[in-house]
């Protein structure tokens, strides 16, 4: 199973003070809008987001169709492909959006209570 760009999403207080604390470990913003109260942050192949007021705690985010600059993959496995097979294996699927084709996106639930966000933009 090919899921993608790999980051940690981080829910955050404040954002402007979490970017601060970031750039001092050396990242850099890499997407996102402030004005919108998230960022993508990166370090070389390493992502993190910064999300204010957007979900509680943390979670595993990966991007089908994409890798760790944000480029496009091709080919690649569709979310609903990726869906698709681990509703076969018995795992249950919430908080789905998209449609048939395009942006998709659903988390999944590990075992330890960690939502695990599958989100692909093209």
């Amino acid at each position: 199973m090919q899921l993608g760009a790999f980051s940690v999403s981080l829910a955050v207080k404040d954002l402007a003070a979490s970017k601060a604390f970031y750039e001092a470990l050396g990242f850099q913003a890499f997407g996102g809008a402030e004005e919108h109260n998230f960022l993508i942050m990166k370090n070389r192949e390493t992502l993190i987001g910064l999300f204010q007021g957007m979900f509680e705690g943390t979670m595993l985010t990966f991007n089908p169709g994409w890798d760790q600059s944000a480029s496009a993959v091709d080919p690649f496995e569709d979310v609903r492909e990726i869906k698709a097979r681990l509703l076969e294996q018995g795992l249950e699927v919430t908080q789905e959006q998209g449609g048939k084709a395009g942006p998709a996106s659903f988390v999944v639930t590990d075992p330890d209570g960690n939502p695990v966000l599958i989100d692909q933009h093209r």
